[in-house]
Parts: structure tokens; C-alpha cells; sequence
């Protein structure tokens, strides 16, 4: 079952994975990067050669204030943008809840434990991560930016359909099958970025009464044996868990294996719209990808606006 096999994965498989994909003490007990450590100077060197003609795509949202997302079950907690006009000047001040399914953000590997009570990345204990930040694997640690090759996997181009249907989450093997119709090799480091039709989603459903556990077609658990067997850096999605992923005992049962077993950041709630027209545009499904999250001492992520560059 699973990626073998190309069949839905099992519940008896998925709590296998909690060991079969876990990444602990790979890289070193004090690891704080997880799969980023598969981006090499050589692969961002590589990923660079990616940029050729200069054009830039950025694959983030606004942020969601009440007047930009009006649906509730969505944006529960609309961020705060305040403006201060001067007569010669003017300011604004932002406050924003960025996880979530509204807000394009990244999340650190303090951000999910392996249940309650349970560990963090790399069998660390909890007690590290408190009320006035997380005193460990932080998104402080890669202020430095990530950059690499990033992969669109627009899988409604590959059904011929404006965005996954529910009851057919994207799979593991149909990221496979996506990468060998436009010829792209899955590499160590790349930045798996898969299109489910997020926005046409939401614009033909503007009233969708979004529940958890998520009710909202999009990505299948599978996909995690396609991230730990390509040695990929991270995931990123526009629609996360699809709905009836709850089978396996967990809300969110990828964020439940990448994030603590894994090491794994995901990028949540892309836009990969305008990215999907300009890879079919130019024909292109690789480029040069760029994050750089904002430097919160202690955060368990941060609102990002990744660019794309071809």
C-alpha cells in the first residue's frame, strides 16, 4: 500500500510512519534546521543557475484583514491594520494571527509536537517551547533565508480540472507521475511546492463552511513517502489536509508526522495562481526559490512572501 503501490495509505501504515520516515539524530542532536539540512551551498548554487531571464512571481496572499477575507469559518482572527496619516507622512501598524488557513506563513519545528504531551522535533523536550517563546527550534534560526530549487506540482493541470475535487486528494505517486510529464528530476533540497486550486476554490464557494477536522479537498498523506524519499526541504501547499485524512487519528496528520518526525517546514496557504501561469507560460516547473522569515525571536513561524524566480 501507499507509494509502492500506488493505493491510498492504510491508518496501519501512516502510525508506522511515525518511524519509517522519522529523521531524530540524523543531523546531530543539536539540530535546529531538520530537511533544510539537504539544502547544500552546492544546491543553492544550482538553484541560482535557475534564474535566467530575471522574472519574479511571489506565491504569498495578503494578509488576511476582515475586508480581505470576509469568510469567517476562514479568518477567524482577522488581522489588525491600523493607519496613522500625518500631514506630511503616514504609518501603519499590523498585528496578525498568521497560522491558520488564511495567511502565507512557514512553520517552525517548535510549532507541532508528537501529541499531546508529546516531543518535538528530534525527541526534544517541550517544556523549551513557553509563554514568552520557544527557547528552541525557532524561526530565528534560519534568518539567514532559504534558497533553492523550487518544483510546481500543479496536479488540477495534470487532471485537467480548476482545483482538486473532494474525495481525490493529491497523492504521492501522482506527484511522481507530474514530474516525469514535465520532465523535472526530483532533487535533494528542492522546495516541493503543490498547486491543489486554492484559489478557485475559494472564489466559487465564497460561503463554505470550513470545520475541522478539515472538510476541504487538497493533499493526501502519501505525499510524506514522496518528500522522505526524494530528500526534499520542505513542502509547501495553497490547500493543506484533505478532507477525510482524519482516518488516521490526528486534525492534521501531515502537519502531524512532518513537522516533529521529519524535521520538515511546511509553507502554508501559498498562492501558486500566478506561479502556475508563468511555468505553463514558459514551460518551466523549476526555479529559484526564496523565504526569508521574519527574524521572531523564539517563533513557532512567521508570515512569508516567497518569490519564485525564472
Amino acid at each position: 500500500m501507499g507509494l509502492a503501490t500506488r493505493t491510498p495509505t492504510t491508518p496501519e501504515e501512516y502510525e508506522g510512519y511515525r518511524t519509517k520516515l522519522n529523521n531524530w539524530g540524523r543531523w546531530g542532536a543539536d539540530d535546529q534546521f531538520g530537511t533544510l539540512n539537504h539544502i547544500t551551498p552546492e544546491t543553492r548554487r544550482a538553484a541560482l543557475r535557475l534564474a535566467q531571464t530575471g522574472r519574479t512571481v511571489s506565491c504569498a496572499h495578503p494578509i488576511a484583514t476582515a475586508a480581505v477575507v470576509t469568510n469567517a469559518t476562514r479568518n477567524g482572527r482577522p488581522a489588525d491594520h491600523r493607519m496613522t496619516v500625518n500631514p506630511g507622512s503616514s504609518s501603519d501598524y499590523i498585528g496578525v494571527s498568521y497560522h491558520g488557513f488564511v495567511n502565507t506563513h512557514i512553520d517552525a519545528l517548535c510549532h507541532i509536537f508528537t501529541g499531546p504531551g508529546g516531543r518535538l522535533y528530534n525527541d526534544v523536550d517541550p517544556a523549551l517551547v513557553t509563554m514568552e517563546g520557544a527557547k528552541t527550534h525557532s524561526v530565528d534560526n534560519w534568518r539567514d533565508g532559504i534558497v533553492t530549487r523550487g518544483v510546481l506540482y500543479d496536479i488540477p493541470r495534470m487532471r485537467g480540472h480548476d482545483h482538486v475535487r473532494d474525495g481525490e486528494p493529491v497523492e504521492g505517486w501522482q506527484l511522481q507521475e507530474w514530474a516525469a510529464q514535465v520532465g523535472v528530476t526530483p532533487q535533494p533540497g528542492d522546495a516541493v511546492l503543490i498547486r491543489s486550486g486554492a484559489e478557485p476554490f475559494w472564489s466559487t464557494r465564497p460561503d463554505f463552511q470550513m470545520v475541522m477536522p478539515l472538510n476541504t479537498p487538497g493533499v493526501g498523506v502519501s505525499v510524506l513517502e514522496f518528500l522522505h524519499e526524494t530528500s526534499a526541504a520542505l513542502m509547501g501547499w495553497d490547500l493543506q489536509e484533505a478532507s477525510g485524512q482524519d482516518q488516521y487519528g490526528e486534525r492534521i496528520p501531515l502537519h502531524a508526522i512532518a513537522i516533529p518526525h521529519m524535521g520538515l517546514p511546511l509553507l502554508d496557504n501559498a498562492n501558486f495562481e500566478r506561479l502556475a501561469e508563468a511555468c505553463a507560460e514558459t514551460g518551466r516547473y523549476e526555479f529559484l526559490l526564496t523565504i526569508a522569515p521574519l527574524v521572531v525571536m523564539g517563533g513557532t513561524g512567521s508570515p512569508v512572501n516567497p518569490l519564485a524566480v525564472f
